[in-house]
């Protein structure tokens, strides 16, 4: 996910204008490949995927615009105007496993509250599962995910984003682990005691030793180890200690587009050794290569206001906003996201690519990939590259679940 310091003004007042591209700062390019039609061929191939989205932060945009309840925001209704993700699109998307992020935002570790308000987040996913039983069912292993797709509902787990909530703390990343968490992103937008983020000054070369000792940890618990939104050497850092694979949970390819939270090949080739997965971001910002580059250039112009005014952040927003306007996005379009998934099995293989894709977390979608209604569209695009049905099938899920039960497995003999 974009760090939210850097893209939270944005999401809250562009998200459905972009992504019904009516936003004035995005630059739509008319020359775009053709729109992806999706055959029935696709379509039967969809509906026997285990879809598995790898991020999604509904619960945040649930504790922002309604208060942390269902009651203000029902999603087994339409939320188009304000939200990416209901339970209606869910399902014209063929989701049939979604990580909810439990992100809270990093500042929370100076004021004592990131373990309290993660906590928080984590009951609201499980009121969530208790508001719709009909739709959603708690899981915390793969085979918890295969029993409530076979009941016809969409398995839920948990995502930590960012290693603050641990507060620096194993027994909390333990109590964390018994909450239902089955995944934790080290760092998140601020290097930590003990981890560098990619967006933030990287003052370890790293892990520390205790950031080494986390991942062992993860390892014995069996809670997957993600290294999305954490610098290069933090990348290598946790791919040299794991016993198990890995996870970005929403990265792409560097190579692609090139931005800090994405992945150079040199660890996309580690990341396959390793037999851990790419889950790709869908953010434009990510994905195409002139959004990445303006990006970069907002990030860098953020952290040198935040500097100059630490205490005026309505002034700082202010100008950013003035920026943003001069700085439009090419939003792109579900080709771009192609591009990315087509480079990582290049690189890494077929084997170590997935989706990821920040719906509800990110400010700025391709065209064809708007909401959560709109995964057919990157079945098709796979088939019309030439993928096999049993490629995309491993695309669209299996990776990721092969990941879980090798992990499930080092647990075990831990």
């Amino acid at each position: 996910m974009l760090c939210r310091q850097l893209v939270w003004s944005l999401l809250l007042t562009c998200v459905m204008r972009a992504a019904v591209g009516a936003e004035e700062s995005v630059v739509v390019d008319k020359s775009r490949p053709a729109r992806i039609v999706v055959s029935d061929r696709a379509r039967k191939l969809h509906d026997r995927a285990i879809l598995v989205d790898g991020h999604n932060d509904l619960p945040w945009n649930i504790r922002v615009q309604a208060s942390s309840t269902f009651e203000k925001m029902d999603i087994s209704q339409s939320t188009a105007e304000t939200m990416h993700t209901d339970i209606p699109r869910l399902r014209a998307g063929g989701v049939k496993a979604q990580f909810w992020s439990v992100y809270v935002p990093a500042n929370t570790r100076h004021d004592g509250k990131a373990l309290q308000t993660t906590l928080e987040q984590i009951e609201l996913v499980q009121a969530m599962v208790q508001r719709y039983p009909e739709t959603f069912a708690f899981v915390t292993t793969v085979a918890e995910i295969e029993a409530a797709v076979a009941d016809g509902k969409i398995a839920s787990l948990i995502g930590v984003e960012g290693g603050h909530s641990i507060e620096n703390s194993l027994a909390v990343l333990r109590e964390l682990y018994d909450r239902g968490a089955r995944y934790m992103t080290l760092a998140h937008s601020d290097t930590l005691e003990w981890c560098d983020s990619a967006t933030d000054e990287q003052r370890h070369g790293g892990l520390t030793e205790f950031g080494e000792e986390v991942v062992r940890e993860m390892n014995r618990l069996g809670m997957l180890v993600d290294i999305s939104h954490v610098s290069d050497a933090a990348m290598k850092d946790a791919l040299r200690v794991t016993k198990a694979p890995v996870i970005f949970s929403h990265s792409s390819a560097r190579a692609i587009a090139d931005h800090p939270r994405n992945v150079p090949d040199d660890v996309l080739k580690l990341t396959a050794d390793n037999g851990g997965v790419v889950m790709v971001n869908f953010f434009s910002g990510y994905i195409v290569p002139q959004a990445a580059e303006v990006s970069k250039q907002r990030s860098a112009l953020r952290q040198k206001l935040t500097a100059e005014h630490p205490d005026d952040d309505e002034h700082v927003r202010a100008l950013m906003r003035k920026w943003d306007l001069a700085h439009p996005l090419d939003k792109g379009t579900v080709h771009n996201l192609l591009d990315h998934i087509e480079h990582i099995v290049r690189v890494a293989g077929i084997d170590h690519v997935g989706f990821g894709s920040d719906y509800d977390g990110i400010p700025l979608l391709p065209d064809q990939m708007e909401d959560v209604s709109t995964y057919p569209n990157l079945t098709q695009g796979l088939l019309d590259r030439g993928f096999s049905d049993e490629d995309v099938l491993k695309v669209l899920g299996g990776n990721l679940l092969r990941v879980l039960r090798e992990a499930e497995t080092v647990a075990n003999k831990s």
